[in-house]
Parts: C-alpha cells; structure tokens; sequence
C-alpha cells in the first residue's frame, strides 16, 4: 500500500513540467479517475463491485480496475482486506485524496454553473458550494475518521446530509 513519500509528495512519474497544474492534470485528467474517486468520497462506494454498480457514467469493469489501480499506485487510495469477506477489497481515501474535497466543491460549483447538469446529480454541488469552507472542513475531518482512523460513518455527517439532498432531489425528479 503506497502512500505519499518521504518528503509528503505523491509517489507519481516525474511529469512533462514541474507546473503543478499540469502535474495535476497529468494525474487526474484521465476520463474516470476524478470521477472513481467522487464516487468513493460523495457515494461512500469502497469496494469494486459497489463502484461499477453504482456508477451513473457506466464504467467498464476493465476500466474501473486500471483506475484503482493508478490511484493506490499514485497514493490517493489505499487497498485493505475486508474482514467481513476473504476476496473483497475495501478502497480508502488517503490524506491526499481527502484533501481534494475542495477541488471537487469547486469543480462541481463551475460545472452546475456552465453545463447542463440535471437537479438530482447537482443538488450535492450547490450544498457544498453553499456551505463553502466550513463544511468542506467538517467533511474533510469526517472522511479522515472514516477513511483513515476506520470509525463508521456518523448519520449525522456531511456525507448524511449530502446523501438525503440527493434522495430528495431524485424522488422529486
């Protein structure tokens, strides 16, 4: 289980420049693995057959395994053995990957504002743009005592609420 190197860098290939935008692009920009780790942060999906079932974009299981893949590789996942089942593996967020909360509140805040996005898949954007800093932070802290100190998720959580938002929206829709 890679994690972040010695000095707090990712463990990734050294890349066509040191900009750190095209570090992050080279790293991210693929087709699925922002998306995969959505899935795994706002979804709360932790296992393979959780995320292709669950995925709304279709993902190919060939597709789904080279992803997880490259993020365990690169440090933002970390694969552990389910106690609960010999052959499954429970995915986890790292540090690195918890703190791309607020990318993905941004992303999600120019995305409902620039395309055509539908109520129920926006819904989660708009919450956490609306609850701006703060409650990416409660999140962040709610996703390290879950991801990485293995304590289940609080029903009174970020995650809670963003989930019920969604459930909400899309019964409505």
């Amino acid at each position: 289980m890679l994690q972040p190197v010695g000095d707090g860098r990712l463990p990734v290939p050294k890349g066509k420049s040191g900009c750190p935008i095209n570090l992050t692009v080279e790293l991210l920009g693929d087709r699925w693995s922002l998306v995969v780790l959505r899935d795994v942060m706002f979804g709360g999906h932790r296992h393979f057959r959780e995320l292709l079932t669950n995925s709304v974009e279709g993902i190919a299981s060939n597709i789904l395994a080279s992803r997880l893949s490259k993020l365990v590789d690169a440090g933002l996942l970390s694969r552990h053995d389910d106690p609960n089942h010999r052959q499954k593996i429970d995915y986890r967020l790292t540090e690195a990957a918890i703190e791309l909360v607020p990318l993905m509140a941004h992303l999600g805040a120019w995305g409902s504002r620039w395309l055509p996005t539908s109520p129920e898949l926006s819904i989660r954007a708009h919450l956490l743009a609306d609850g701006g800093p703060q409650m990416w932070d409660r999140f962040m802290d709610e996703l390290r005592a879950t991801h990485l100190e293995g304590r289940p998720q609080p029903a009174d959580g970020v995650l809670a609420q963003l989930t019920a938002a969604y459930e909400r929206a899309a019964s409505a829709g």
